[in-house]
């Protein structure tokens, strides 16, 4: 540290990931490049230290973003941190409008709702959090920072997804809100992002080798190519979405998957996690049945002759008839699949479902303080 670092003021920022699962990834993104960060879009006369912590597996469901802002709060005193950040996948809401960051200058705290901020999420985060950390210190009249030239709305022209600011009875509550329709499309997609599909897809790695199995002993039966022959592309598509729908339907029941509402989950959030757990299963089975559907199609372009083909189905065959015998056969075994599905390990398939959270053993935060919660 050079003699005139040590002269600026420090300021102290505490960035929170909770629960500690794709939260804790976007912050430890975020935390290599946040000091510099704060550097160019807040001040330079400041000596600016990160402090990169976990929050709680289970975090508060009831309270929305002010049982997090109070938790952050309290966290914020104990370490002694001058404003803190946390960065949640929790879907919140202010009415029906997808809220997407909240400040508190009384508290000295804010929060970002990654989901709400869709795909793109580190990107926004980049941005978004040192106009957070701006608005607080300006709140706050912090000395060691210049008076904040940004308005509010500035964190809206940052943030693509906020398209309202509403000002809390005391000053510096300010709840940052994405439009209805759009906002609410794009919190879906940010669940899904949230949610890592790719986990769940690793995660059916059994049933998508117990789906290949049956459709390889599927090939092997004539009755199946001449189902595929007879069964027009309308029938076949839905055979295709039913067998899909099962699945997703298998796996939700048989690990039990579905939230419920309770004390501690309101009826709107259970409905947001169940749609979250939907959509990525859905995304993970469609991934996984076009995987076994190219699979089956050069299977079958070993196996079965052509001549043998033509043979059972009395007439020229060409590349589309393999095609469709694929399609039906993939349909077929995905409904296989899903009764076997029951032997997926019961860990990696909770974990597609929102709202649970498996608790990492033994983890962590900045200051090697070992903490532990129950999981979701």
């Amino acid at each position: 540290m050079t003699h005139s670092e040590r002269h600026r003021p420090e300021i102290v920022v505490g960035l929170v990931a909770t629960p500690p699962d794709q939260p804790a990834r976007v912050a430890g993104w975020l935390t290599a490049e946040l000091v510099s960060g704060l550097t160019e879009r807040v001040s330079a006369d400041v000596r600016w230290t990160v402090r990169q912590g976990w929050g709680e597996v289970a975090p508060r469901r009831d309270g929305g973003a002010e049982a997090l802002l109070d938790d952050l709060a309290r966290r914020r005193t104990d370490d002694r941190w001058d404003v803190a950040i946390c960065l949640t996948d929790l879907p919140l809401h202010v009415g029906r409008a997808p809220l997407v960051a909240q400040t508190s200058g009384r508290r000295q705290v804010g929060m970002i709702s990654l989901p709400a901020l869709g795909l793109r999420q580190m990107r926004s985060v980049r941005t978004a959090v040192p106009d957070l950390v701006n608005q607080l210190l300006a709140d706050a009249s912090d000395h060691r920072v210049p008076p904040a030239d940004r308005a509010p709305a500035e964190t809206t022209r940052h943030l693509p997804a906020v398209r309202r600011v509403i000002d809390g009875a005391d000053a510096g509550e300010r709840r940052y809100l994405a439009s209805g329709l759009i906002g609410r499309a794009r919190l879906l997609t940010g669940m899904v992002r949230a949610n890592r599909p790719g986990r769940a897809l690793l995660g059916l790695s059994k049933l998508l080798v117990g789906a290949f199995g049956t459709a390889a002993f599927a090939l092997t039966t004539d009755t199946i190519w001449q189902m595929g022959d007879a069964l027009g592309g309308l029938r076949l598509a839905v055979i295709m979405v039913l067998g899909l729908s099962a699945l997703v339907a298998w796996l939700i029941v048989a690990h039990d998957l579905w939230e419920k509402p309770s004390r501690e989950t309101p009826a709107e959030l259970a409905r947001l996690f169940n749609l979250g757990t939907i959509l990525t299963l859905s995304l993970a089975t469609a991934v996984s049945y076009m995987v076994l559907f190219v699979g089956t199609v050069l299977v079958g372009a070993l196996l079965i002759d052509t001549s043998v083909f033509e043979q059972i189905l009395q007439r020229q065959v060409n590349a589309s008839d393999y095609l469709r015998l694929a399609w039906i056969t993939s349909s077929l075994a995905t409904v296989g699949g899903a009764i076997g599905s029951g032997l997926e390990n019961e860990e990696t398939v909770r974990a597609a479902a929102y709202g649970y959270h498996p608790q990492p053993g033994g983890w962590r935060d900045e200051k090697g303080r070992e903490r532990s919660s129950g999981a979701s």
